[in-house]
């Protein structure tokens, strides 16, 4: 016997002609790559919406064709991603801080027809395009007036694009498992993988991912995604936020402190989400000029482990709730947030710190489960080190076109590389990477833990932890800091801060003071990078 329910596919264009239609005033404020901030609201986004959904029509890209787009969180890249789903095409997210050379392989491998671009990176894409054969066309993310002389194949800007149809458009109808978005992994070993979302898992995902315990948004909120929407799907934003009627607000291409604070304080932010980097260069900025917070209530740290002394600071000067959240691109990509549960509700201090450090439990149709080399779960006791595997409706089954051949075990579930404890009320604490675990002694030690608490230092502004082969112990840490402006934080100084906040045989064999530590394209700790530079360094130990 099967329900007697309609058959209601779920596509993203439901989730804008519900914000159109419902939420129809909310506004969408963003600072425009131009300089002036623009306010717009849902209902003109869907509006566009169809416009651009037409104009792709009228110019021939048809179902399953892939447009690119290198740009900013603005209102033009919330309107291109809906158009370009309403027809049944995929919005491809090319991250313009990768290498030219890695920008031009994905959208070559992707097959990418057009591609839409903010000014910023017009030069770059004028330098690949000569790389980019499949390109058909460019449409620049601007108006006729800001429209730049541009070397670019059969550039429009995109104003005087869609101004060239109506709004007039039935959006396209397909099934629920229609392709709708590519984003890829940022290729760590080999080249980058291609994660294929589908209208469902995104619908799915973003339904998921908004209740009370995860991002919790509602239409009296006002949350700045401040992470890019070139960044892990966006983190699920752009459709989670429009679901709720949720106002935004777009931080467009200035992520400076200065910049960040001003949208905050001015547009009275409640909510916002990026990566730990970001907020510690907002951190600085707010003790450098003695500003407050006063209309933030939550952000979503996720991206790398969040520091203890972000989410103390955040609590006890700012009065602003931190969400410690983790994830993947290939999965849509909240896997987990750190919000409280009964049984941890009454913690305070170190007890309620110890919580917050993990990174939290999944939200319904994420599973996961911590195993051991053999595939055999391990025990849900909070202590027990295992490699974390994961299965749900908007995990990736596999990679595009196949690369990597298969990627789930007999069971459904996705290895992650990271290893985790899972505890019994379902938080789970990253541990490290599995590639990056320090091993000593048949022991493993934590990078992460050590990082986060070398980051509370007054003195340190970023720290990273990498394993430096020892002939006893085949491998002991090296903390790699780079010091406040104006600080000079010595080996012992340091050294005695950790003391009694972690295992003694934990602690580094040594401490080196750098300008800088290398980043990802994604902001994560380039530790390959730092493994590389110091393959050489001899520790005292040693």
């Amino acid at each position: 016997m099967l329900g007697l329910m309609q058959d209601w596919p779920l596509l993203i264009h439901k989730v804008i002609d519900h914000a159109g239609r419902y939420h129809a005033g909310r506004k969408v404020i963003s600072r425009s790559v131009e300089g002036p901030i623009v306010e717009t609201t849902y209902a003109d986004i869907r509006t566009n919406a169809l416009r651009v959904a037409k104009r792709l029509t009228k110019d021939g890209v048809k179902l399953g064709d892939r447009i690119g787009t290198v740009a900013w969180n603005t209102w033009r890249h919330l309107e291109a991603w809906y158009g370009i789903t309403g027809i049944g095409a995929v919005y491809h997210t090319l991250n313009p801080r990768l290498f030219p050379e890695q920008i031009a392989w994905i959208a070559n491998h992707a097959g990418d027809r057009m591609i839409m671009t903010d000014l910023t990176f017009v030069p770059l894409l004028e330098k690949l395009q000569e790389h980019l054969p499949l390109v058909e066309k460019f449409i620049v993310l601007t108006d006729a007036e800001h429209m730049p002389q541009t070397t670019l194949r059969n550039a429009v800007a995109y104003e005087s694009w869609i101004s060239e149809v109506d709004a007039d458009f039935t959006w396209a109808a397909f099934d629920e498992n229609t392709a709708a978005g590519m984003c890829y992994t940022s290729g760590t070993t080999g080249n980058p993988k291609g994660v294929v979302y589908s209208h469902r898992s995104n619908v799915l995902h973003s339904m998921c991912v908004n209740n009370a315990d995860m991002f919790g948004l509602a239409s009296r909120d006002v949350m700045m995604p401040v992470v890019p929407m070139f960044h892990a799907n966006g983190w699920s934003l752009a459709f989670t936020a429009p679901m709720s009627g949720t106002t935004m607000v777009m931080p467009g291409p200035k992520m400076d402190g200065a910049s960040i604070y001003e949208l905050l304080d001015t547009y009275k932010v409640s909510h916002s989400a990026a990566v730990p980097t970001v907020w510690l260069m907002l951190l600085q900025q707010l003790e450098a000029n003695d500003q407050k917070l006063p209309h933030l209530k939550k952000v979503v740290i996720g991206g790398s482990a969040c520091p203890r002394a972000v989410t103390e600071k955040f609590r006890d000067v700012y009065d602003v709730e931190v969400l410690h959240a983790w994830g993947m691109t290939e999965m849509s990509p909240l896997g987990t947030v750190c919000s409280l549960k009964p049984e941890y509700q009454g913690l305070t201090g170190d007890a309620w710190l110890d919580v917050k450090e993990t990174t939290g439990h999944p939200p319904f149709g994420v599973e996961m489960k911590i195993v051991d080399d053999s595939g055999k779960e391990l025990a849900r006791d909070g202590h027990v080190f295992g490699r974390l595997v994961v299965r749900g409706p908007a995990v990736a089954r596999e990679y595009y076109r196949g690369e990597g051949g298969t990627i789930l075990d007999e069971n459904g579930f996705f290895d992650t590389g990271d290893v985790s404890t899972i505890d019994p009320y379902g938080y789970m604490r990253i541990v490290d990477r599995s590639k990056d675990v320090i091993k000593s002694g048949g022991e493993w030690i934590s990078s992460i833990d050590i990082e986060n608490i070398a980051v509370g230092h007054p003195d340190v502004a970023e720290a990273a932890v990498i394993g430096i082969v020892h002939p006893k112990w085949d491998e002991r840490p090296l903390l790699v800091i780079v010091p406040k402006a104006g600080r000079s934080p010595t080996r012992d100084s340091l050294l005695a801060y950790m003391e009694g906040k972690i295992a003694k045989w934990w602690l580094p064999d040594d401490v080196v003071l750098v300008d800088e530590i290398p980043h990802t394209a994604t902001g994560k700790i380039q530790k390959t990078t730092l493994r590389d530079r110091f393959k050489d360094y001899r520790l005292p130990t040693a």
